[in-house]
């Protein structure tokens, strides 16, 4: 890997040096975007990316005019492609110029369809902690989300059938932990559950009694699960009279997942229930929004407000139109992704 090496060594070094940008092919760019500290963009339109793309590439397209600023404090490795590989290296260079060591995909993605390689159209959002690590969050569908971290993949709620939508976890990365929720069929889902074989789950006391093993917690309780991981299990229930039955108080968990120092609160089933006012600090944040189940979109929105995370995620919104939530909160960074 001698061009890893050159670029390790003198690609940072000067801030317009090109030679910090490494074009490469294939086979080298799949090693290397596999590695837990290089970030993948994919620079095209977002209808192209919708279409399909590399498994944990995030969408910053080139031709925004808000590609620059959308880049800025982006650091260390990144790997870039587009199409055909030009869109990529103006994008590269950009990167480049910032102080990164770029590897840019030589023929784009139609090089990598060419050699077999395969592509999906799981959307991936990228955070980094405050120590650099890099946090991947992929959206598979409705409650199941799969997170990396550090060399580790979290599963929460993983589920490997909705109406017509599917999840193939044969094709994602081994779970080295595990989240459930509560046991609805939606986010409890026995069969993936003994297929991703996972040693660290972690799910409500409901849930443990069903599967027969796991780790149970409860409304409150707090879990170190690796160095530099823990994780709070915090309220989750409905407060409309007649939903009651849903989702009873003290059943259900949502969780604090913290990375690394980085937050992300997961809320799982839930109306906007006053114990969202006393979370501090959360960076992430996934609320559900379908009635008569979870919150309305005025609920979320003013769940939002309690929680105030930096970023908002709305999910499990199945066919609850979310179109019109980040106008409603313009002081937070709102992502509508296939939460369905």
């Amino acid at each position: 890997m001698l061009t890893i090496l050159t670029s390790i060594l003198f690609g940072c070094g000067n801030g317009q040096n090109k030679s910090a940008v490494n074009t490469v092919g294939v086979n080298e760019f799949a090693v290397i975007m596999r590695q837990n500290d290089v970030r993948l963009i994919d620079v095209r339109t977002p209808n192209e990316y919708a279409e399909g793309h590399l498994f944990g590439a995030e969408n910053i397209d080139v031709k925004d005019t808000l590609f620059a600023e959308r880049i800025k404090g982006i650091g260390g490795e990144v790997a870039v492609y587009c199409r055909g590989g030009r869109r990529s290296l103006k994008a590269a260079e950009q990167l480049a110029a910032s102080g990164c060591t770029v590897y840019n995909l030589d023929g784009g993605i139609l090089a990598w369809q060419k050699a077999g390689r395969p592509t999906t159209t799981v959307e991936t959002d990228v955070f980094a902690t405050p120590s650099g690590k890099l946090v991947k969050l992929h959206a598979l569908m409705h409650a199941s989300i799969c997170i990396e971290y550090d060399g580790k993949t979290v599963y929460i709620d993983p589920v490997a059938k909705l109406r017509d939508r599917t999840v193939d976890y044969e094709t994602l990365p081994k779970a080295d932990i595990v989240l459930v929720t509560h046991e609805h069929f939606d986010h409890y889902d026995t069969a993936t559950l003994k297929a991703l074989a996972c040693k660290n789950l972690v799910m409500n006391n409901r849930c443990v009694e069903l599967y027969g093993s796991g780790t149970a917690m409860s409304n409150g309780e707090r879990l170190t699960l690796d160095d530099g991981i823990t994780l709070e299990a915090i309220p989750a229930y409905n407060t409309t009279p007649e939903h009651l039955q849903f989702h009873p108080k003290g059943r259900d968990n949502g969780y604090i997942l913290t990375l690394d120092g980085l937050r992300i609160y997961i809320a799982g089933d839930t109306e906007d229930i006053p114990e969202m006012a006393e979370l501090k600090d959360i960076d992430v944040a996934f609320l559900p929004c379908n009635q008569p189940f979870t919150m309305t979109p005025d609920q979320l929105v003013h769940a939002a407000k309690m929680v105030n995370p930096k970023v908002l995620f709305p999910y499990h919104y199945g066919e609850t139109d979310v179109s019109g939530i980040p106008a409603q909160l313009p002081g937070t960074d709102v992502r509508i992704r296939h939460y369905e």
